[in-house]
């Protein structure tokens, strides 16, 4: 059996502390990122970009996070997720700076894509998720994982108002608030400050015990071997796949999307906003549900519901009530996959090397988001239209909810052939 084991109760970190640290910092590190939609309009604008360039610059984004992973996560398992939050830190708030200075489509794609992707590589799931699998006892890991996941979509209901604030300004004419906003560029440079907040909030998530963490002794190349020669986590690998196309699709073209069929840019702005407050209650109900479900029929339920809801989306009239409905629904089912994949991870194969590991299916998820992201924009430069990547989305939300039924969640046994 599985012989990974924990740190001894002394010495581990306060449940307390650690769901309150790592909240935050996701809060903050995919709450920024889920409102970089609402820099398409004015960047392309301003710049005299297609929207292909723009996506582009995403994809790359989504595709160096996926990449970076991998490697963020074994540098956190070798020597702790407080150095690598540090360093994650540092280069989210220099990629945010740089993305507001870039003039150029190639400069874009370096601080917007290249730098800001590996920021989020060492300030989101995978690094903070290894702390909680390693410091949370496992009767409540799936759990804690769905609190820190929910945390993430707070960050999102939260951070795209304040976002669309500082961009163009609050105004309420009913309780005489009117405030100008600083414009696009310089919206920027204030999220790059808030970025360094990560810096101390990751002290709540240094760990005390920098010895080996597990009894099995099994060498990095042990563990991926094991795991890519497992069928169950390539199902999952090819499951976060079909994840990341939908999610990062919506999240940076529903903007454009409904600004195309003539709806305001509030309409978007609540609707992710929206997104974001519904998948807290979503995400906290798959982690919870996580503890007394099989996950893999978790899985393969939010994968259909999520196709189920872009069909009807796209068969009723859109009005700003049909919009907001779907926003909801989508935010129940939104990031809600989250809490259930990790802890499929970290129930398989230990703690041991789950940053890691969370970081390659992470990855697997980050090719979907930028297949997701860009395809939106060069289709739509295409054809003038968005429709054939929403059929697209839903076509794979079928697939996935069959991937992940032969899921097995046991633990691998040590020692016997992978595949077993």
């Amino acid at each position: 059996m599985n012989t990974a084991s924990h740190p001894a109760a002394a010495q581990r970190l306060s449940m307390t502390q650690v769901l309150l640290c790592g909240a935050a910092i996701v809060t903050l590190s995919m709450g920024i990122r889920h409102g970089f939609g609402l820099w398409l309009g004015p960047i392309t604008t301003e710049r005299g970009w297609t929207r292909e360039t723009f996506a582009f610059a995403l994809a790359v984004q989504n595709l160096a996070w996926g990449a970076a992973g991998p490697f963020a996560g074994a540098l956190a398992d070798r020597f702790g997720a407080f150095k690598v939050l540090i360093a994650g830190s540092l280069l989210y708030a220099l990629g945010l700076v740089l993305m507001g200075l870039s003039t150029t489509g190639l400069a874009f794609t370096g601080s917007a894509g290249l730098l800001l992707g590996m920021a989020q590589s060492g300030t989101t799931y995978a690094v903070v998720y290894g702390v909680i699998g390693r410091q949370v006892d496992p009767a409540k890991r799936s759990w804690a994982m769905g609190v820190a996941a929910a945390a993430g979509s707070f960050g999102q209901f939260l951070m795209v108002p304040v976002e669309n604030g500082l961009i163009n300004g609050v105004h309420l004419p009913a309780l005489g608030i009117a405030i100008e906003g600083a414009g696009w560029q310089h919206a920027l440079f204030y999220l790059g400050c808030l970025a360094l907040a990560i810096i101390p909030l990751a002290a709540g998530l240094k760990e005390p015990d920098a010895g080996p963490r597990s009894a099995s002794h099994q060498s990095l190349g042990q563990a991926l071997r094991e795991a890519f020669g497992y069928p169950s986590f390539r199902w999952l690998m090819a499951g976060y796949f079909v994840c990341g196309f939908q999610v990062v699709f919506i999240g940076v073209h529903m903007p454009s999307y409904l600004k195309d069929h003539g709806l305001s840019p509030s309409v978007a702005t609540t609707a992710l906003a929206l997104i974001g407050l519904f998948n807290v209650f979503g995400t906290y109900a798959a982690g919870t549900l996580g503890q007394r479900l099989a996950k893999r029929h978790i899985l393969s339920t939010i994968y259909a519901l999520r196709s189920v809801a872009i069909i009807i989306f796209l068969n009723v009239p859109l009005t700003p009530m049909s919009v907001y409905v779907f926003s909801a629904v989508m935010g129940v089912l939104w990031l809600s996959t989250v809490p259930p994949t990790n802890a499929v991870v970290a129930q398989i194969f230990g703690v041991q090397y789950l940053s890691m590991l969370g970081g390659f299916v992470f990855f697997s998820h980050q090719i979907g988001s930028f297949l997701g992201v860009w395809l939106g924009g060069k289709l739509y430069d295409s054809t003038g239209s968005y429709d054939v990547v929403w059929w697209i989305a839903v076509a794979l939300g079928i697939f996935a909810a069959i991937a992940n039924l032969p899921v097995k969640e046991s633990a691998i046994p040590r020692g016997a052939p992978a595949a077993a």
